[in-house]
């Protein structure tokens, strides 16, 4: 039985990249995907590293601009560390905007389908001051 109230937060880790953006990395499937499809804005950017299984990633937007190329690749960082294939080499992860990112009909949780997905290619890594 659903009882009504406000949705427990999903549990993330937080990062703060240089230029004061901000990344959430979900801890469990459910987590992955409250973050993905409750929390996250239409502008966000959404991260997933390609075929393992790892985090969901957040980039939250910012009403003032646009990340650059290096903000982007260093959310994708984020994403290849909490995944599988943290100590691989350089790691393909896919990127879009969390308007593109759903939840297929009777898909387990945690599981998504995205479009107009980017893919970078970046080593995987966290930056050096952890938020929380």
């Amino acid at each position: 039985m659903n009882l009504p109230g406000p949705k427990p937060s999903p549990k993330v880790y937080a990062y703060q990249l240089p230029g004061n953006w901000t990344v959430l990395a979900g801890r469990t499937d459910a987590d992955n995907e409250m973050l993905s499809l409750t929390v996250a804005g239409p502008k966000d950017w959404w991260f997933h590293v390609r075929g393992v299984p790892g985090s969901h990633v957040i980039l939250r937007s910012r009403e003032d601009r646009e990340p650059d190329p290096e903000v982007l690749k260093q959310a994708a960082a984020i994403a290849a560390y909490h995944s599988k294939a943290r100590h691989g080499g350089k790691v393909a992860v896919a990127c879009t905007r969390a308007r593109f990112v759903s939840k297929p009909r009777g898909a387990p949780t945690g599981t998504v389908a995205i479009k107009r997905e980017r893919i970078l290619k970046v080593r995987p890594g966290i930056p050096a001051a952890e938020v929380s």
